[in-house]
C-alpha cells in the first residue's frame, strides 16, 4: 500500500492520462465492482474530460497533482489516499509530466505503473530525485511497475507482461495483478525490465503484425473475387480460431500447422510458397527489429 494508503483493501486507483488504454483499463475495472470514488483520471483536454466523466461518473481532473492529492474531488471518498498510479501519457512529455509530479509522488508513495513505451525505470527514479536518482534515500523511494498491454484489451483480448522493480512489494505485485487483469486475458511477470523490450515485440506490437497478414488475406480473397467484407471476416475469424486452438493447448503451434497441411494439398502449396519466400524470417526479423527499436527508444528518452 502507499504511503498515506486508506484501510480498505480496494486501491484508489489514478490515472495520468486519460486515452484509450486508460479508458479500457478503468472501464474494466468498474465492470468488476471497483467503485467509482476510488477511481481518479486526469485528463488534459476539456471534451475528454466531459466524456469521461459523463460515461463513467468519476473524478475527472485537469490537473495532474489534483488527480493524486484528491483535492477538489466530488465523488472520490478517499481524497488524499491514493494507493496506485497509472502512467498513460505519451513517451514524448512523460518527462515533463514525471518531473512535475515528482512532490507529490514521493509524499504518497503509491505503486506506479507505466504504460509508456521506451522509457526505463531508471529515468523515472532520475526524475523524481534529479538529484538523487536511483540512489535515493529508500523513505522517498516511488515503487515502478512497467506495463505492456496491447491493443486488443479495447475489446477485452489483450495480453500484456510486466516488470516490477525490487521496491515494489508483494501487495503491490497483487495490485498490478489486479488492474491488468481487467485489460489482459494472458499476463506475465518477466525477470528484467529487458524482457519488457521483448513482450512489446511479441504482443504490444504483435496486434499490427497480425493486421497485416490479415490484410494481406482479405486482398488475396478479393483478387480471387470475394467481396472485401466477406475475405476480411472470414481471414479475420480464421486467425481467431487458429489463436484458440494454439491456447488450448493440446498441441504445439508446429503440431497444429502440420496437422492441417496434408502433403501436396492445398494448405501444403500455401506453405511452400511462404516458406519459399521467407515469410517466417521476415517475421522474425521484424519482431527483432522491433526489440532493437526499444532499445533505442528508451536510449533517447533517457535523455530528455
Amino acid at each position: 500500500m502507499s504511503a498515506n494508503s486508506s484501510s480498505s483493501s480496494v486501491p484508489t486507483i489514478t490515472f495520468i492520462g486519460g486515452g484509450n488504454m486508460c479508458e479500457a483499463i478503468l472501464s474494466g475495472l468498474l465492470k468488476t465492482s471497483h467503485p467509482q470514488a476510488r477511481v481518479r483520471v486526469s485528463e488534459p483536454f476539456d471534451q475528454r474530460r466531459e466524456y469521461l466523466t459523463s460515461k463513467y461518473g468519476i473524478d475527472v481532473f485537469a490537473d495532474n497533482k489534483a488527480a493524486i492529492t484528491g483535492e477538489g474531488s466530488r465523488v472520490s471518498a478517499a481524497s488524499g489516499a491514493v494507493d496506485v498510479v497509472v502512467l498513460a501519457v505519451k513517451p514524448q512529455v512523460v518527462g515533463t509530466v514525471v518531473r512535475d509530479l515528482a512532490p507529490a509522488l514521493v509524499q504518497a508513495r503509491p505503486l506506479v505503473i507505466s504504460i509508456v513505451a521506451g522509457v526505463a525505470i531508471k529515468d523515472f527514479a532520475r526524475w523524481i530525485h534529479p538529484e538523487g536518482g536511483a540512489g535515493a534515500d529508500s523513505s522517498s523511494v516511488v515503487p515502478f511497475v512497467r506495463l505492456m498491454p496491447n491493443t486488443p484489451a479495447l475489446v477485452g483480448e489483450g495480453a500484456a507482461g510486466m516488470y516490477a522493480e525490487a521496491a515494489v512489494s508483494a501487495a503491490q505485485r497483487e495490485q498490478t495483478e489486479y488492474v491488468v487483469r481487467n485489460i489482459a486475458k494472458e499476463f506475465f511477470w518477466v525477470d528484467s525490465e529487458s524482457g519488457i523490450d521483448a513482450v512489446t515485440a511479441i504482443s504490444g506490437s504483435g496486434p499490427a503484425y497480425f493486421f497485416l497478414i490479415i490484410e494481406a488475406m482479405e486482398k488475396a480473397g478479393v483478387e480471387m473475387g470475394l467481396d472485401r467484407v466477406v475475405a476480411t471476416k472470414l481471414a479475420a475469424q480464421t486467425a481467431l480460431g487458429a489463436a484458440r486452438m494454439v491456447l488450448a493447448g493440446d498441441d504445439d503451434v508446429e503440431t497444429l500447422r502440420r496437422k492441417v497441411t496434408s502433403p501436396n494439398g492445398t494448405t501444403h502449396a500455401a506453405i511452400e510458397k511462404m516458406l519459399a519466400e521467407k515469410v517466417p524470417q521476415g517475421v522474425a526479423s521484424g519482431v527483432l527489429a522491433c526489440r532493437d527499436r526499444c532499445i533505442s527508444l528508451s536510449d533517447e528518452f533517457g535523455k530528455l
